[in-house]
């Protein structure tokens, strides 16, 4: 029986991350303080490709704070391919914490398809 899910994502899994960043070739992400233009920030940051300043990710909230100055500073493409990726990564890691098998197909819409087999 198949079912179609729909997950609101907070970024507040480390190991997610740095599953995500992999999965893109970004730079691991660094845990710390990090300079936005707003002012500094503390978190895990993630380098976009060609964003001025890095995303930041506050695991204990599940927010992300970043300035990409409505798209001048880095396109929003980058932001939700990481959101994607991240969401991804956490669903695989919860369904194999659970004894489960996954197997993954990139749509050609860009959507991902997890397939979770129960009981392995």
């Amino acid at each position: 029986m198949s079912h179609i899910v729909e997950i609101k994502t907070q970024v507040k899994d480390a190991t997610a991350v740095r599953s995500a960043c992999n999965r893109l070739s970004l730079p691991s992400p660094v845990q710390g303080t990090h300079r936005l233009f707003s002012g500094v920030v503390n978190g895990l940051g993630v380098k976009l490709p060609d964003w001025k300043y890095p995303v930041v990710c506050s695991l204990s909230s599940g927010e992300l704070k970043y300035d990409n100055y409505n798209g001048k500073w880095g396109e929003r493409r980058h932001l939700d391919a990481f959101l994607q990726s991240c969401a991804v990564e956490k669903a695989k890691i919860e369904a194999r914490r659970q004894g489960h098998g996954v197997t993954e197909a990139q749509l050609a819409d860009g959507s991902v398809k997890l397939t979770i087999n129960v009981g392995g």
